[in-house]
């Protein structure tokens, strides 16, 4: 490992900056950083240097000395960097507002994640990583990249498994967020617990147990429906049916919502929707407030209010993962990594979120066995799925773009799907150059939107 540690930070401009920082003071004496890069694009340059001045007065709050370093050239950063961390989002919010207002306007879930929204995501983030990875080839090759740019688990197969950058590691928040929560509603703590998870990025399973092995994960699926049961705060708490929990012996993600109710989640988007707006349009608010704090010259500190959005402890989780690559320490954690037979039902070069032990070697994760026919069946479609997003967005190929969509369990097949797909194309025309071609096509056939919204983020250049 070198003296010196660099760190680069891409969409360092992002509300997230500051619980980044916070981890990174507090875990100084095991990661001793010593220079912090701060990397962002000309849209989100007022951003970056209003993060960025935050960043450097807490820093400058703390006992060590260490300089934040703002940029619009990744290149000028990326130079020597020892660990590489992704937060951005291509197009930014703007986009996530086209994202989960198409859909919805069709009847369809819109969420930044899954369904419809989620792969357009993959579509336009893609291209960009693979951009990302070519300068860090040529200017900071034994650099670690730690992604937690959604979606998590597809970039990181991209990154890892298609454009060849092995010391990669893909980090979500939604594990931690139930391992933080769950202990306290049968009276735990988090250190009487032994956990277990695996499966895909928003779309793992888990299972508890105590420190004399005994398996526990039922007392904890009784609470699941509760308040702090360990939803994240941006899901809808539908009510799980116990009956089938019991049945499978396990503890879902929050996200399983989406899939395990999907009438219900849905009609919630709709209604949420039709009374203020897409959860996009809500972050932007929250957005626009954190921001007002963080021009305070007085605040040296991560505000209590970012709890609010719905990535909290992304960063935190970032920080533990980079000091436990840098100290060797064998640190337990749920990342995005190769498989290597830790799933035996998916391929073992996929990438699959699972416990894994983190060391200087990277992510080693923990075999989970063989999953049960309902799991596995989940799981090998969505993984299918995820496959033919990459495929799609790689290629530039329309038809697996629609094979996407077909094999997505919340999106309508037929030809309303179609429909959502083609208003999505031309709706993020400007950050889709692979299917170009395909798009130029779309709006010769007149196809667009309606929605007063979207049409007004495409006039403004969005």
């Amino acid at each position: 490992m070198q003296n010196s540690i660099k760190v680069v930070t891409i969409g360092g401009g992002s509300s997230y900056t500051p619980e980044l920082m916070e981890g990174f003071i507090k875990r100084y004496k095991e990661f001793p950083v010593n220079e912090i890069w701060l990397v962002d694009i000309e849209e989100g340059k007022e951003k970056l240097e209003i993060v960025g001045s935050l960043a450097q007065r807490m820093w400058d709050a703390s006992p060590y000395k260490v300089q934040i370093h703002l940029t619009l050239d990744r290149r000028e950063a990326l130079k020597n960097a020892t660990f590489v961390t992704t937060q951005f989002r291509v197009g930014l919010l703007e986009a996530r507002i086209k994202d989960e207002r198409i859909p919805l306007l069709h009847g369809m879930l819109g969420q930044e994640t899954n369904g419809a929204g989620g792969i357009f995501k993959a579509f336009r983030t893609i291209p960009v990583i693979k951009e990302i990875i070519n300068d860090m080839r040529e200017l900071c090759p034994d650099a670690w990249l730690i992604n937690f740019t959604n979606p998590s688990g597809i970039i990181t197969e991209a990154v890892i498994k298609h454009f060849g950058w092995k010391k990669c590691i893909g980090l979500c928040n939604v594990a931690e967020i139930a391992m933080m929560n769950e202990p306290g509603v049968i009276g735990l703590k988090r250190k009487d617990l032994r956990y277990q998870f695996a499966g895909l990025n928003h779309f793992h399973w888990h299972k508890v147990f105590d420190k004399r092995g005994n398996n526990i994960t039922e007392k904890l699926i009784a609470h699941i429906n509760e308040k702090n049961g360990g939803t994240p705060a941006n899901i809808y708490r539908a009510e799980f049916p116990l009956e089938l929990l019991y049945s499978m012996k396990l503890l879902p993600c929050g996200y399983h919502r989406y899939y395990y109710m999907e009438k219900e989640m849905l009609q919630h988007s709709i209604e949420e929707f039709k009374q203020g707006g897409t959860r996009a349009e809500q972050v932007k608010q929250v957005e626009k407030d954190l921001f007002e704090l963080y021009k305070n010259e007085k605040l040296t500190s991560k505000p209590e209010q970012l709890q609010k959005r719905g990535g909290a402890y992304y960063s935190d989780a970032a920080c533990e993962c980079i000091s436990a690559i840098h100290s060797d320490r064998g640190k337990v954690m749920v990342v995005s990594t190769t498989n290597n037979g830790s799933i035996p039902c998916l391929a073992t070069d996929s990438i699959v979120e699972v416990s894994s032990i983190i060391s200087a070697k990277g992510a080693e994760p923990i075999a989970w066995g063989e999953m049960r026919p309902q799991e596995r069946g989940w799981l090998q479609m969505m993984k299918a799925m995820e496959e033919c997003v990459i495929q799609a967005a790689i290629t530039g190929d329309y038809g697996m773009a629609l094979e996407a969509f077909t094999l997505n369990p919340l999106v309508q097949n037929g030809i309303e799907g179609k429909r959502v797909l083609d208003e999505l194309f031309v709706a993020h025309e400007k950050y889709l150059p692979q299917f170009a071609e395909k798009i130029d096509e779309l709006k010769k056939q007149g196809v667009g939107t309606t929605d007063p919204i979207v049409v007004d983020l495409m006039k403004n250049g969005h």
